[in-house]
C-alpha cells in the first residue's frame, strides 16, 4: 500500500481506525481521500480530504469511477468487501487497473486485523495447495515475531457504535439516501442489546453446569463442538451453500443423529456478537426432539472457546475463523464452506459422516507453516477498537484521544436530541449545553459544521470523563419562525 501515491478510502469499521490509517499514509507522503456514506462515517473522518456521497445507490458505480479518474487515484482501501457500497468496486478497479486493499477482522486474534489485496476469507489469494507450505523450511514456521498487545476493549467498540448510530440519525437530513449493510436504528439497537444482556444473564448458570460435565474426565474428548457465526456473516452467506445459520445447524444435527457414536454429544456454541440478534434455542430443541437426540445436543452461549477446545473431540464449522484457533489447540476441524485456511491436509472438507467416527488429528508442522505465512502476508498488528502499533500508534488509546472522543460524543448527543426535537415540532432550535460542575457552557444555534472544529468559548479542556457521564442537562430553547 505504501508504494501508491494517491489512496482512496471507502467505508471503514466503526471508529477512528481509517483516520489513523490516513494519518499514517499521509506521513509517508501519500495523498489520501475518503468518501463518507452517512453521518457515522463523517463523525469519524472529517476534513478537507473527506467527500460525501449523497446520491441514490444506483448511481454509485458511475460516481465512483468518475471520482477515481478525476483525482487520479492509484489504489482503493475498504472494510467489508461484501457491503452494498463496496460491491461495484472490484469490477471498477479491474477496469481501471487499480489494486483494492481489503480490511477485515483478524484471522489470528486478538492482536491482528486482516489486510489483503483483492479479497479476504473465501476470496483470499493465499495458496490452498499443501505442496506450497510443505516447501517451507522448518525455521520459516517459527520466524514470526510476537505481536505487540493492542489491548482491544469492548468499551471502545460500544462507544464507537453508539457514536456512529447517533451521528447517522443526526445527519439523516444530509444523507437521505444512505445505505448500510444492516439496520442501525439507535433505539432498536439499544433494545436488542438489552435483550442480549438478559439472555447472557439467564444462560450463565446453565452454561457453567454444562461446562462442568464437558471437562469432566468421563466426558472430556467425547463431544464435538459447532461454533456458530453471526446471522449476517458475509462469509456464511457468500462462501457457503447455506442461506442462513439454521440450515447449517439442521444439516449438522441430522448427520450427527445418523452417524455419530450414541455416547457422543454435540455442543453448539452461540456467537457472542450475535446474542442480541438471534437465539437458536427453540430451533435446536425442536430439531433435537425430531431427531431423537435431545439429551445429546447442548446449546451454550458464553463459555470460553480455549477451554472448550482443550476438551472437545473435534470442531465442525461453516467457515468461521474459530477454526484457526481450533487448529492451534490441535483440535481437528471439518469445514462446510470455503475459507482462507481450507488447505488440503490441514482441515477436513464436507464429509460429516466420516468425521463423527474418525476426526483424525492435526498436522501441526503444516499448521505452523501455514500460520507463519498467514501472519506475514495478511495480518497487521492493530485493532479496530484498540491500539494500532503497526500504524506507528500506541498499543492502547492515549488519554488525549479518549478525551477527544468523549468531547465529540457529547456534541453529537446534543445534535441527536436537537434533531429529534426539531422533527417533532418542525421549528429551528438552538440549545444550551451544560456540563457538570460548570466546566463548560456552550450556546449554539448554527449547523454542526459551524462548531464541530471550534474550541469551546469558555476555554475549558477536553472532557476527561467517559462519554455523557459528565452530561447533567441538555436544555432546548425554542425560537419561533415568525
Amino acid at each position: 500500500m505504501l508504494k501508491h501515491r494517491r489512496t482512496l478510502l471507502l467505508q471503514g469499521p466503526m471508529g477512528p481506525f481509517f483516520a489513523k490509517l490516513a494519518a499514517y499514509l499521509g506521513a509517508h507522503g501519500q495523498e489520501v481521500r475518503k468518501i463518507n456514506f452517512n453521518g457515522g462515517d463523517e463523525f469519524f473522518f472529517r476534513g478537507p480530504n473527506a467527500y460525501s456521497f449523497q446520491s441514490q445507490q444506483a448511481g454509485w458505480g458511475n460516481w465512483l469511477q468518475q471520482f477515481i479518474l478525476q483525482h487520479k487515484i492509484t489504489c482503493v482501501v475498504l472494510f467489508g468487501q461484501h457491503r452494498l457500497v463496496h460491491q461495484p468496486v472490484a469490477a471498477i478497479a479491474k477496469q481501471l487497473g487499480l489494486q483494492v486493499f481489503v480490511f477485515e477482522e483478524g484471522y489470528v486474534r486478538p492482536d491482528y486485523v486482516t489486510l489483503e489485496i483483492g479479497g479476504v476469507n473465501g476470496q483470499s489469494s493465499l495458496p490452498r495447495d499443501r505442496a506450497f507450505y510443505d516447501a517451507f523450511a522448518d525455521e520459516d514456521a517459527t520466524a514470526t515475531a510476537a505481536p505487540t498487545p493492542v489491548h482491544a476493549k469492548f468499551l471502545y467498540m460500544a462507544a464507537y457504535a453508539i457514536a456512529y448510530r447517533l451521528a447517522m440519525m443526526a445527519l439523516r437530513w444530509r444523507y437521505r439516501n444512505a445505505v448500510y449493510h444492516r439496520p442501525l436504528g439507535a433505539w432498536a439497537e439499544a433494545t436488542r442489546w438489552v435483550r442480549g444482556s438478559v439472555r447472557k444473564a439467564l444462560s450463565r448458570s446453565g452454561d457453567h453446569a454444562i461446562l462442568r460435565q464437558l471437562i469432566a474426565p468421563t466426558r472430556s474428548g467425547r463431544w464435538f463442538l459447532m461454533p456458530l457465526q453471526v446471522h449476517n456473516d458475509s462469509q456464511l452467506l457468500s462462501h457457503s451453500n447455506y442461506p442462513n445459520m439454521e440450515a447449517a445447524i439442521d444439516e449438522v444435527m441430522t448427520s450427527f443423529a445418523s452417524y455419530a457414536d450414541s455416547d457422543h454429544w454435540l455442543v453448539i456454541k452461540h456467537h457472542p456478537m450475535d446474542r442480541a440478534y438471534r437465539d437458536f434455542d427453540s430451533h435446536i430443541k425442536m430439531r433435537a426432539g425430531i431427531l431423537g437426540i435431545t439429551g445429546r445436543v447442548h446449546y451454550v452461549h458464553d463459555l470460553q472457546l480455549p477451554v472448550l477446545l482443550r476438551h472437545t473431540r473435534g470442531m465442525v464449522t461453516v467457515n468461521s475463523t474459530a477454526g484457526i484457533q481450533a487448529l492451534h489447540f490441535q483440535t481437528p476441524v471439518l469445514m462446510l464452506g470455503d475459507s482462507v485456511y481450507a488447505v488440503e491436509g490441514l482441515v477436513r472438507n464436507g464429509l460429516l459422516a466420516e468425521f463423527w467416527r474418525n476426526p483424525g488429528c492435526v498436522d501441526m508442522k503444516l499448521y505452523r507453516r501455514f500460520r507463519s505465512h498467514l501472519i506475514r502476508h495478511t495480518q497487521l498488528n492493530a485493532s479496530f477498537c484498540g491500539g494500532a502499533p503497526a500504524l506507528g500508534g500506541p498499543a492502547d488509546l492515549d488519554p488525549d484521544a479518549q478525551r477527544s472522543t468523549s468531547h465529540h460524543l457529547n456534541i453529537w448527543f446534543a445534535l441527536f436530541l436537537r434533531e429529534l426535537y426539531a422533527r417533532a415540532n418542525n421549528t429551528v432550535f438552538g440549545y444550551v449545553w451544560i456540563v457538570a460542575e460548570g466546566r463548560c457552557t456552550w450556546r449554539c444555534c448554527s449547523w454542526y459544521s459551524g462548531f464541530m472544529d471550534t474550541p469551546c468559548p469558555a476555554g475549558c479542556p477536553l472532557l476527561p470523563s467517559p462519554c455523557w457521564a459528565s452530561l447533567v442537562i441538555v436544555y432546548f430553547v425554542k425560537w419561533s419562525r415568525e
